[in-house]
């Protein structure tokens, strides 16, 4: 029977163990400038399309209209060319200018006194149900109703001429503020309408303070309807008036172009009025 032997094995030196290997370090990625955006072209942005569409498409009409003139030697008092009208519109300024002053004044106090006539009725209808379904079809029919049928009975009654035009072009831009302001002061939420009923809010709170803030968007509306219409009315009164002297509008300088056959300065007026409106 044999007996095998084994040397004890002397345990390691905690100095002489070899070190443990170290964690690989991984560099950082050099750092890239930030890329650019990518630029968006001018024809495709939608503040530029806003402008220069309309701006491309006006010159392309310009154009033709210019080529389409001296191409087929139309005469002026038919077709006056652009080049003729703006030359026109300068040559005139002295006249077209003060006649501008004119429609323009008409049409911006026709334009308050609607607003201000307009919002106190609606103020009026919103009070009570019954009132707005016993007033509401007059504005309805008094909107309906042509202006130039109207307009020489407000001329014959009222003797002082602006006062007349203004009253005439009140008429045609007073309905969109009433139907637009009464419209948003109905509309409002009806919990808050309960909650105001509930602290017994009084009228005139209410009104302040919870109908008109949510009018408001209803009332701008009406307000960019209301203005184109109030320029309309007072191009169209002058031309019911018809009345000269040196407080003449737009208007009668059309009718005395067309008198006249000076088609070129028509259509100088004209131009005129197309850039109020806008």
């Amino acid at each position: 029977m044999s007996i095998t032997w084994n040397a004890p094995v002397a345990p390691r030196d905690a100095d002489s163990a070899s070190p443990a290997p170290s964690p690989a370090v991984i560099a950082p990625a050099p750092s890239q400038p930030p890329r650019p955006a990518a630029k968006v072209p001018l024809l495709r942005q939608p503040r530029a399309q806003r402008v220069l569409l309309p701006l491309l498409v006006g010159l392309a009409l310009i154009g033709a209209w210019q080529a389409l003139v001296v191409g087929m030697e139309l005469p002026p008092y038919l077709v006056p060319s652009p080049a003729l009208m703006m030359k026109t519109l300068f040559t005139d300024w002295a006249t077209l200018g003060m006649a501008l002053l004119v429609t323009l004044k008409i049409t911006v106090l026709s334009f308050v006194v609607a607003t201000v006539v307009g919002v106190l009725i609606s103020f009026v209808f919103v009070q009570s149900r019954l009132i707005e379904t016993a007033l509401f079809p007059y504005a309805v029919l008094l909107q309906v109703t042509p202006i130039v049928a109207v307009a020489p009975l407000i001329i014959i009654w009222v003797k002082d001429p602006t006062a007349s035009l203004v009253i005439c072009a009140t008429l045609v831009a007073l309905f969109p503020i009433i139907s637009n302001t009464t419209l948003g002061l109905r509309s409002i939420d009806p919990d808050l309408q309960a909650y105001f009923k509930m602290n017994r809010a009084t009228r005139l709170q209410t009104l302040v303070r919870l109908r008109i803030p949510s009018a408001l968007p209803y009332f701008f509306g009406g307000l960019r309807i209301s203005s184109g219409l109030a320029l309309i009315g007072a191009v169209v009164a002058e031309f019911v008036a018809g009345t000269g002297g040196a407080a003449t509008g737009l208007a009668y300088q059309i009718l005395m172009a067309g008198y006249q056959l000076n088609i070129p300065r028509m259509f100088a007026a004209l131009l005129l009025i197309s850039l109020t409106g806008v």
